[in-house]
């Protein structure tokens, strides 16, 4: 596969879809954690966009409803498993997780979640540091490639098999800042 200068044309999730999700998905955050602190762990680096959109749609459903509070933290790691490839491979650690997630929720925050390795990995990673709980958030979920069982609490959307970029999720580390979810087509 060979990456254009040019942006994908196959749009599958628009940008007003996404923004839309979130929000939702923000006011059931609120709902789920009320009066509690929450941390939340972006998967770097591609939930970055995804991470400040849901960071900031939490925030708006608690001015929506002021009855509700979450304070939040945030936390990154970053784990690498595609290797400039539209096949994942074995899942490394480049950097993750303090001790300030012992007896904290955690919600991870990812952007995508195909195989399931990369969220196995990392939540017995996460288990080690004693949080209180660990919930998962990811902007998409593609069940049809799913090689280990793994719980997904929030999903923003169900995704076919196809290569994805956009919206933070890139190949060989273009397309990220695309405001919307294309599919990637050999060329």
């Amino acid at each position: 596969m060979s990456v254009t200068n040019s942006p994908p044309e196959s749009v599958l999730i628009s940008e007003s879809h996404l923004q839309n999700r979130i929000h939702e998905l923000g006011a059931q955050i609120v709902t789920d954690y009320e009066n509690q602190e929450l941390v939340l762990l972006g998967v770097l680096r591609g939930s970055v966009l995804f991470f400040a959109d849901l960071a900031r749609a939490i925030f708006r459903a608690q001015v929506e409803n002021p009855v509700r509070e979450v304070p939040l933290r945030f936390e990154f790691v970053q784990l690498v498993s595609y290797h400039n490839s539209t096949k994942p491979s074995a899942v490394e650690l480049i950097r993750g997780g303090t001790d300030y997630l012992e007896e904290r929720h955690v919600l991870i925050v990812e952007d995508i979640v195909d195989t399931g390795h990369t969220l196995k990995f990392l939540h017995e990673h996460l288990w080690t540091l004693k949080p209180k709980s660990i919930k998962v958030c990811t902007l998409l979920d593609k069940p049809s490639q799913r090689q280990v069982p793994v719980a997904i609490d929030y999903i923003g959307f169900e995704i076919p098999d196809t290569f994805v970029v956009g919206y933070g999720l890139d190949y060989a580390q273009q397309y990220r800042n695309l405001p919307y979810i294309a599919v990637l087509e050999s060329t």
